[in-house]
């Protein structure tokens, strides 16, 4: 039987001594963001170092929102990321041709499943994320409204923490979880407690 238990993304990563604390804790993947808008803005020479820092086996994950085609592939370069995540309104072929170079983690809101969530259901190197209305607010979905829509092997993000992220697994059984603001001492430091805390939430059955 398969194991049930989700993989783990600690986004919003930008230091080599953050991206060491996530992994040692027990981070299955570390999110970069490069959107100029972000307060966790990180260059890519940062996110590179941070990647290099952990070892092939923890997933780097570029973080895009409303940038060019070129931009976006140069900067995942650069960055040496494994993954990218892309956020906006987006055209098919905006995606397609960025899943030529990277997998992809296409995150759309709750209303968007309806116009583009069957679109990337079967897609080869393209995977769903599902994620709140202002990513990086700190604010949960519905879990229990989105019980019957919620995408099979979809990823799941938006207001995630160390006290609701196991309900939120038993609710949606999400493929992974993804969290920010909540594993966090200030914007773009992260609280080792907090991220050993949630780690533990996912990974230890509860009695």
């Amino acid at each position: 039987m398969p194991d049930p238990t989700p993989r783990i993304k600690v986004c919003g990563t930008t230091s080599v001594h953050d991206a060491v604390l996530s992994a040692q804790a027990g981070a299955d993947a570390l999110g970069f963001i490069f959107a100029p808008i972000s307060k966790r803005l990180v260059s890519p020479g940062v996110a590179r170092a941070a990647g290099l820092s952990v070892g092939p086996a923890v997933a780097r994950v570029g973080v895009f929102l409303d940038q060019g085609l070129d931009e976006v592939l140069r900067t995942a370069e650069a960055a040496r990321v494994s993954a990218a995540q892309l956020h906006g309104p987006l055209s098919e072929a905006f995606v397609r041709a960025v899943a030529d170079f990277y997998p992809v983690l296409r995150v759309l809101r709750p209303a968007d499943l309806d116009t583009e969530g069957k679109l990337w259901q079967d897609v080869a190197g393209v995977t769903l994320m599902l994620d709140a209305p202002q990513p990086g607010g700190g604010l949960p979905l519905d879990w229990e409204e989105l019980r019957e829509t919620f995408p099979p092997g979809a990823w799941l993000a938006g207001g995630l923490g160390p006290w609701n992220v196991a309900e939120a697994i038993r609710v949606l059984r999400p493929a992974a979880v993804d969290a920010v603001s909540h594993l966090e001492s200030r914007p773009g430091v992260k609280d080792s407690a907090k991220v050993a805390a949630f780690v533990a939430a996912i990974r230890t059955p509860s009695i």
